[in-house]
């Protein structure tokens, strides 16, 4: 398994469908954490919306297929998804072995 950082970028126009969808997307966000595929996720500060979602899984191809069924996708709040994998190497997510 490996480890990605996803970027989401929001519609900003669509603020009113995010406050109505969010809790189906935090129950989305929460059963994957519960799966171990979900290290942690929360939106950005002060930025353009969009939040970061590090992810683990076999292969990119995997995150993408995981993460279109968050409501956010499906609603098309998401206006853009940029998965990268990650090497952490300190810190609490760091792979023992590095």
């Amino acid at each position: 398994m490996s480890t990605f950082a996803v970027e989401y970028s929001y519609d900003p126009d669509r603020a009113t469908d995010m406050e109505r969808i969010r809790p189906g997307h935090r129950a989305f966000l929460r059963s994957l954490l519960e799966e171990g595929r979900l290290l942690a996720s929360g939106p950005w500060v002060g930025e353009s919306p969009g939040a970061l979602l590090l992810i683990i899984a076999e292969d990119a191809a995997g995150v993408e297929q995981m993460l279109d069924a968050d409501p956010f996708q499906q609603a098309g709040l998401i206006t853009e998804r940029r998965v990268r994998g990650w090497n952490p190497v300190i810190g609490p997510f760091a792979d023992e072995a590095n």
